[in-house]
């Protein structure tokens, strides 16, 4: 199953993130930051603040959005 195990902010809505497949890299969250649960994440102060979650392996914000991980690898692999 692909898991975030690593993720770091890398400055304005890009993270970078290592995936348990050995993949790795930044990626830019901005465009996706739409819907009643991301909206909150436009404040910068509010985006910087996610971590790992190991129980659901990817990342997430204090306010409980989360993206998928296959999302996130999708979007790596895209940019």
């Amino acid at each position: 199953m692909l898991e975030v195990v690593e993720a770091k902010y890398s400055g304005g809505f890009n993270i970078w993130i290592r995936f348990n497949n050995g993949e790795s890299g930044e990626i830019n969250l901005e465009d996706d930051l739409w819907g009643p649960v991301f909206e909150p994440l436009k404040n910068m102060d509010d985006f910087k603040k996610f971590k790992v979650s190991s129980e659901l392996g990817t990342i997430v914000w204090e306010n409980e959005a989360d993206f998928a991980p296959e999302f996130l690898l999708q979007k790596l692999r895209a940019q």
